[in-house]
């Protein structure tokens, strides 16, 4: 069976390579190649032919097809249906902003959190990404778009934390500055709140952000729109979201879906001031998406704004998050979902 040399780290391939009888330079060839977005080892031309055949016969390179693009004629936003080798579909979409190009890419195909709000889940967890089909959606996403990418975020389909060591591989690789090179500090991890891998990715001390999806400040509302906090309550989340703090010293950002009726009520403001008054970090509220397979609806812009000014009242630093590619339908999940593909 070949294996997938896209996911392995530079030091992995050189051992192979030493192991062929190879000069160390040849790994450091070989990995530039793969993250240049190469689909075969003939494409390699400084590589010699005898070492392309030995690889190919051991190796295979991961690469996915575009199954539907959709351009936004409002915002410029670009959203990427991919087919991957094993026919299943992902979705990342590219976002145009003044200090630079953000792609939001999947971690998973499906994802099993079973979040109330969100179209990526409705099929459940199909498989975990490899290390290289993450990377892949930024190495192609740049090369098809011709848009540079300079900032990650790790929030499209799938719980990243589910996925933790293809995750944790994907960001050694694309960090390397041998391939897309992109700084930690240029990349965001979105959880729905895994407390046990966020401690442990605390240990890794890595200088991305972390972002969790909160999206309610009490259990009961909370348990309504995310199974996860039936595990893991708000006040334990809170806590290890606070160890995280200490010992990182990375601000946190606390991701809130602003539901009608379900948790934009002046008492979850106020509630969610006070879970957060002695936390370094800040809200980004988000306008709902809508999915046509769940009852909920975007909170109204009166409800938004007072749930803002309760906020800023309790010096909690709030931000709203731009929607983008709003004719597009860009929020993840939803474009696999009607194209019916796994």
């Amino acid at each position: 069976m070949k294996e997938n040399i896209k996911s392995m780290l530079p030091g992995e391939i050189e051992k192979v390579v030493k192991d062929l009888g190879q000069p160390a330079f040849r790994a450091k060839q070989i990995f530039k190649w793969l993250h240049s977005g190469v689909k075969s080892f003939d494409e390699m031309t400084n590589i010699p032919k005898a070492l392309k055949e030995e690889f190919d016969s051991r190796y295979y390179i991961t690469y996915p097809t575009v199954s539907r693009k959709l351009v936004s004629q409002i915002d410029g936003t670009v959203k990427y249906l991919w087919r991957l080798r094993d026919g299943n579909a992902i979705e990342s979409v590219i976002m145009q902003y003044e200090h630079g190009n953000t792609i939001c890419i999947s971690s998973q195909v499906g994802c099993r959190m079973g979040c109330a709000f969100c179209a990526s889940t409705l099929g459940g967890k199909v498989r975990d990404l490899e290390a290289s089909e993450i990377v892949d959606q930024v190495i192609f996403g740049e090369k098809d778009s011709g848009l540079k990418i300079s900032n990650i975020v790790l929030m499209g389909i799938g719980e990243p934390l589910d996925n933790f060591d293809n995750v944790m591989r994907f960001l050694q690789l694309i960090n390397d500055k041998d391939g897309m090179n992109i700084g930690m500090r240029h990349i965001s991890l979105s959880t729905c709140g895994l407390v046990e891998k966020i401690d442990k990715l605390a240990d890794y001390n890595l200088q991305l952000t972390l972002s969790i999806s909160l999206h309610a400040p009490d259990d009961k509302t909370r348990a309504k729109i995310m199974p996860v906090n039936k595990s893991w309550g708000v006040d334990t989340l809170l806590e290890h979201c606070y160890r995280y703090f200490k010992k990182t010293g990375r601000r946190i950002s606390f991701e809130y879906a602003m539901i009608d009726g379900v948790n934009d009520t002046p008492y979850h403001a106020n509630l969610l001031a006070e879970k957060l008054s002695k936390m370094e970090g800040h809200v980004n509220l988000i306008p709902l998406n809508h999915v046509d397979e769940s009852p909920l609806e975007p909170s109204k812009p009166e409800n938004m704004k007072k749930f803002i000014a309760i906020l800023k009242r309790h010096n909690i630093n709030v931000t709203v998050r731009r929607k983008l590619g709003s004719d597009i339908n860009a929020s993840c999940g939803q474009l696999r979902r009607e194209s019916g593909l796994n």
